[in-house]
Order: C-alpha cells, then sequence, then structure tokens
C-alpha cells in the first residue's frame, strides 16, 4: 500500500508531502490544478521514463520518493532480494528518484542505488495506474493467461511438473546422445589404445621396481669391474698369498737357530690366515656381483617401452593400468549407450504424452473458466456506459512450455460490427479507463495490486454512470488502496479520503498544493464540483445526499 508521497521541485510543485491511508481515495481540483503532475511524480518514482520537462522552473534538480508498505509475503520482496536488498518484515519500501535539469537521474530503493528498470519491476507487482498512456497490467497481453488462470481458481501445477519432467529427459537424452557420438569417434581409438595397454600389462609400481633393479645391477658391474684381477693378486702363483708363504717357510728354517725370528714368524702366520680370508671374501663377492646382460637388457627394455606408452597418453607410468580399465569401461559404455538412449527415447515419449494430456485438461478449463469471465465483463459495460462494447477472451496456440499449449488474450470491439483487437485499440482515455475498471471488478477474485490509481475513468459521463463507477470503484477498494483522479461528484462522494489539488499564484509565480479535506471541506468540494464555481445552497444540500447516499 502506497503510504506516503513526497515531491520537491517537480513542474508547479514545489515541496509537497502526501500522506495516504487504506480504501478509496479520491484527488479532486479545477483544471489545471495539476492533478496530472501528481501522476507523473508517482511514475517517476515508480521507474517511467525520467524527462528533463519535469524539473520545476529554474531549479537544477527534482526529486520524489514514494514510501510503500510490503505484506511479508509480497512478490516485491523477491525482487529487491534479487538486488541483494532486505527489509525487515515492518520496515517500508522507500523508492526515491531525482532527476536532473539535463536530463540525468538516479534511482534509489531501501537507500540502495539501483537501475530505473527495478523501480518498474516492483512497481509492476505494488502499484497499477490505469490510464490512457499504461502499457502494463490489464493492457500487456503477456499477462493475461495467468489472471484468466486466477480469475478460474485453475491450478496448473500438474503442467508445471508434467513439462519440468519432459524437459529434464531432454536434457538427459541430449547428453547421452553427445557422449554416444564423442565416444563414437573415439571407438578406434580406444580399441587400438586399450588392446596395446592391455598387451603391455603394467602393473602399479612397475616402473619403480624395474628402474630400482636396473641401478642395482649397473651398480654391481661397476663393482665387479673393480674385483676384476684381484684373484690373481692374492691366490697366484706370484700373488700376495704364495709371497706371504713362501716368506713364511723361510723364517721358520732360520727360527730354531734365531728365537728372536718367532715373533716375525707368527706375524706372517697371522698375515697368511687374514690374506686367505680376503681371498674367500672377495670370491663371494665376485660371485654375488657377478653381471647378468641379459637381465640387464630385459629390464631396461620394460622400463622403456612402460615410460614410452605413459608419455604418449601424458598420465603417470603408475596409473597406466588404470587407464587401460577406463578404456574399457569407455567402450563398454558405447556398447551400452544404444541401449541408454533408447530408454531414453521411450521415457521422453510417455513424458510428453502425459504433458499433453495435463495441458489439454487445462486448455479446457480455461476456455470454461473465460466463459465465466466474458459474461462477467459483458454485465459490467452497459452500467459503465460501455454498452456498444464486447469483450472476449480469445486463445491461440502458444509454444509448448511449463504453462501449457495456449496463449490467451483479452480482446474488445467498442461499436457494433468492428471487429475484436487489443485492449489498446480503446482509443478514448475515459472509455479505456472504465473498461480496465470493468476487467478489475469481474477480475476481483484474481488478486490486485496493494495500491490501483486510475486517472480520467469518470470522463464524460455523469448521473447514473458515474455513480455506477464510484460504486464499483468502492467495491475495489475493499480488498485493495484505490486512488482515483475524478471529475465527478458521485465519485467523490464515495471516497473515504479526500484530496484537493489547488494552484496558487504568489510573486508571479505558480505552485501547486494539495490538501486533505474534512466533512464540512468534502461537502464544500463536492457542491463546486456539482455547481462550477458559484457554490449554490441547492448543491451543498446535493452534495449532502450524495455523500449520505455513499
Amino acid at each position: 500500500m502506497l503510504r506516503q508521497l513526497a515531491i520537491t521541485d517537480v513542474v508547479l510543485v514545489e515541496r509537497l508531502e502526501l500522506e495516504f491511508e487504506p480504501g478509496l481515495g479520491v484527488l479532486t481540483g479545477e483544471t489545471g490544478a495539476g492533478k496530472s503532475i501528481l501522476l507523473d511524480a508517482l511514475g517517476l518514482a515508480l521507474g517511467t521514463r525520467a524527462d528533463a520537462g519535469l524539473v520545476r522552473a529554474g531549479q537544477a534538480a527534482a526529486a520524489v520518493s514514494a514510501e510503500i508498505e510490503l505484506a511479508p509475503d509480497h512478490p516485491a520482496r523477491i525482487v529487491l532480494a534479487d538486488q541483494g536488498i532486505e527489509l525487515d518484515p515492518g520496515e517500508p519500501l522507500l523508492l526515491r528518484r531525482t532527476l536532473r535539469a539535463d536530463g540525468g537521474s538516479r534511482a534509489f530503493a531501501g537507500g540502495s542505488a539501483v537501475a530505473a528498470g527495478t523501480l518498474r519491476d516492483i512497481a509492476a507487482v505494488a502499484v497499477e495506474i490505469h490510464g490512457q498512456h499504461d502499457d502494463r497490467g490489464l493492457l500487456n497481453p503477456k499477462g493475461h493467461r495467468d489472471l484468466l488462470d486466477a480469475s478460474g481458481k485453475l491450478d496448473g501445477r500438474p503442467v508445471a511438473a508434467a513439462w519440468a519432467e519432459v524437459t529434464r529427459i531432454e536434457a538427459d537424452l541430449a547428453s547421452a546422445r553427445e557422449t554416444a557420438a564423442a565416444a563414437e569417434r573415439d571407438r578406434d581409438w580406444l580399441e587400438h589404445a586399450a588392446t596395446e595397454i592391455a598387451a603391455l600389462a603394467p602393473e602399479p609400481g612397475e616402473e619403480t621396481r624395474l628402474a630400482e633393479e636396473r641401478a642395482a645391477i649397473q651398480a654391481g658391474a661397476k663393482a665387479g669391474e673393480t674385483l676384476a684381477g684381484l684373484d690373481e693378486l692374492l691366490g697366484g702363483p706370484d700373488g700376495a698369498l704364495a709371497q706371504l708363504r713362501l716368506a713364511a717357510r723361510r723364517i721358520e728354517r732360520g727360527a730354531a737357530d734365531h728365537p728372536a725370528l718367532a715373533d716375525a714368524l707368527a706375524s706372517l702366520d697371522r698375515a697368511v690366515i687374514e690374506a686367505c680370508e680376503a681371498e674367500e671374501r672377495i670370491a663371494r663377492a665376485a660371485d654375488a656381483l657377478a653381471f647378468d646382460p641379459a637381465r640387464l637388457e630385459t629390464a631396461e627394455a620394460r622400463l622403456f617401452d612402460i615410460r614410452a606408452l605413459a608419455r604418449k597418453h601424458r598420465v603417470e607410468p603408475d596409473t597406466l593400468a588404470a587407464l587401460g580399465e577406463q578404456m574399457r569401461g569407455q567402450l563398454a559404455a558405447i556398447e551400452q549407450g544404444g541401449a541408454r538412449i533408447a530408454e531414453l527415447e521411450a521415457a521422453l515419449g510417455h513424458a510428453r504424452t502425459a504433458f499433453t494430456a495435463a495441458a489439454t485438461a487445462l486448455a479446457e478449463q480455461r476456455r470454461a473458466a473465460a466463459q465465466k469471465l466474458d459474461a462477467a465483463v459483458a454485465a459490467e459495460l452497459a452500467p459503465l456506459k460501455l454498452d456498444a462494447a464486447r469483450f472476449r477472451t480469445a486463445f491461440a496456440p502458444a509454444e509448448p512450455g511449463p504453462s501449457g499449449t495456449d496463449r490467451a488474450e483479452f480482446e474488445v470491439s467498442t461499436n457494433p460490427g468492428a471487429p475484436f483487437g487489443p485492449l489498446t485499440h480503446i482509443a478514448s482515455g475515459g472509455e479505456l479507463s472504465r473498461f480496465i475498471l470493468a476487467l478489475k471488478v469481474a477480475l476481483a477474485e484474481a488478486g490486485s495490486a496493494a495500491t490501483m490509481i486510475f486517472d480520467e475513468v469518470d470522463r464524460g459521463v455523469g448521473g447514473a454512470v458515474a455513480s455506477a463507477i464510484g460504486e464499483r470503484l468502492a467495491r475495489l477498494a475493499e480488498t485493495s488502496q484505490v486512488l482515483v483522479v475524478t471529475h465527478s461528484p458521485q465519485v467523490a462522494a464515495r471516497a473515504a479520503h479526500h484530496y484537493r489539488i489547488e494552484k496558487s499564484h504568489d510573486g508571479g509565480i505558480t505552485r501547486t498544493h494539495v490538501r486533505k479535506l474534512d466533512a464540512a471541506e468534502r461537502r464544500e468540494e463536492i457542491a463546486r464540483m456539482l455547481s462550477g464555481a458559484a457554490v449554490t445552497d441547492e448543491a451543498r444540500a446535493q452534495a449532502a445526499k450524495l455523500m449520505e447516499a455513499a
């Protein structure tokens, strides 16, 4: 609900703050007092195109703010959340727009800077302005189907669920076909690569073991080269061991005559024993380090093959075995892909059948709801001086989607024999507003924005027609806030809140003001609307009767 409108330096308005309340509120005033200025200013706060001509003459900028109360579950909160703006449950929403004289503008919602389009998105669900230049709401055919569904209390969830199932299976099928096509293109390569890996049969950790084995063999070969010839040096005919033994025998012969040689002989004997032990150990080491060229060649060939295949597939050698398993799995998937695709195709056929059945049922329900709506609108036309007009809900095929397979559009024929066409074909602003009023009354159960504003709804009519307009506006105001710019005393008499728009002249400067009227002032204003500039006692008495009847 619109709670407050604040305007600064917009055309004739220097500074103005208006407080609004629930129910039916009317704005009246003499022609040229500036009633359209208020709507233009409100439109600016609601995101309409910024026109530099709205800036008051001589001022650098204009500003408009609108304070709106939102229920906790109001759809405008979703728009705000999408912009990262959060409001407390009881906190009103402040929409603000500034406009410079050079045409530049800025928009704010909840204290945060936003695009003007965000204000329009909020206004689309919070405030309806119905007038000659309204291009949203009931005049927008895109919303007619939803309005029809709401008026008939139709449940579109089965259709939406069936459509979601269709789109899900379509996506799965497209993915399966894409995967199968890509796999089929790779089949020959996969078969060759998998066979190649299987033939080599690498094992995890094998590359490390082969590298260690090769290093050990190469180290043994190098050590074997070091031992080569040591057996001759130690145990050969002229080797160190033979020389030690020869020296020991010579000393042994002279030791009997020279006791001092006994210690030397003992040392030589020990040396012979140590040399013998060294000879045995060297022999054992030589046997252990015996070089096997064939084994080295085999290990190196296997190691090189594993590393080369890993480089070819750009993987680590230890993952070759797993890669082979993966390739065999891909080949198996190719074989099974056809069966999966066939399964999805069958499921898609069933899902489309279910969607078609649900959409057909919903379409039939829509046509039944349209008959009731058409009759309800027709019943409202004559009292609103639209008795020559005809209304219908037209249907046409639409692309299948979550809302079904048809679209609905409200159409009107304004003269006998004239073809039906969009609501925008109604040329008169007053007729258009009255037609929208008839639609709003017929669609009352479909729900409306919390605030509805009507402009020119009573233009060119009076008497019983104006009274009928006022009665219908009052009915709408029972569930929504309704604001009406009116010239009709019959409409004004039904208001719960009455605002008079006045123009003053001070020092060559013209200003527009708005004030809320009390009961006595209301009677005087309605009397003025009845009689013109000169208010008579008869007009006052008639105004009192209108107010009492309302």
